[in-house]
């Protein structure tokens, strides 16, 4: 139930009956890139990074103007295409700072430690500049220390960067440490608040 919820705000998923609204905006029959462009964003369970891609290569690939240049901007490269790029390539060199990978952008994203890899893909979920940012289980899998990692992070994204994030996770600890506000799920049916 509580994936289905992220897929259900993400468009990936169709409710059967309802209405899904964000910032005041009916998105219910958007599709999962036009929810983006609403400021939503999300991680997923299972880490979902491009193999063949560098650490860097893969958080570029999340920021708005590569999406939107097309062929002929490609082509052409204009004046602006150029800019847009140089403020892409800065921008995904500060998200990488901010997770902490600077250092490894020539690495291929699957070398990376497991814990790494759960902060690249945040990395790149934050490239599309989402007013909310939904994060599925970041610290599955991960070792004390990479869980300290992550609590800093998160911090770090809600204060310095003004994000809000909604967490699944079954790490009970990590939830009590970050969270203002706390509601348990079971089999898609709230039981606690």
């Amino acid at each position: 139930g509580k994936t289905t919820v992220f897929n259900l705000l993400t468009g990936i998923y169709q409710p059967t009956a309802g209405t899904i609204f964000f910032q005041d905006k009916n998105i219910t029959k958007l599709k999962p890139y036009q929810r983006v462009g609403y400021g939503i964003s999300r991680t997923f369970q299972n880490i979902r990074l491009f193999k063949a891609l560098t650490v860097f290569e893969n958080v570029l690939v999340g920021q708005e103007c590569i999406a939107k240049e097309g062929l002929a901007g490609a082509l052409l490269l204009t004046s602006g295409v150029r800019r847009e790029r140089r403020e892409a390539v800065a921008a995904t060199m500060d998200l990488l700072r901010v997770v902490g990978l600077e250092a490894k952008i020539d690495e291929y994203a699957t070398s990376l430690p497991y814990g790494e890899q759960r902060l690249l893909e945040i990395a790149r979920a934050l490239a599309a500049k989402p007013d909310l940012l939904l994060l599925d289980e970041p610290a599955a899998g991960m070792n004390s220390s990479e869980k300290q990692r992550l609590k800093a992070l998160i911090a770090k994204i809600r204060g310095d960067l003004g994000k809000t994030i909604i967490l699944i996770e079954h790490d009970m600890k990590v939830v009590m440490d970050i969270s203002d506000r706390i509601v348990v799920l079971d089999h898609g049916e709230k039981i606690a608040e």
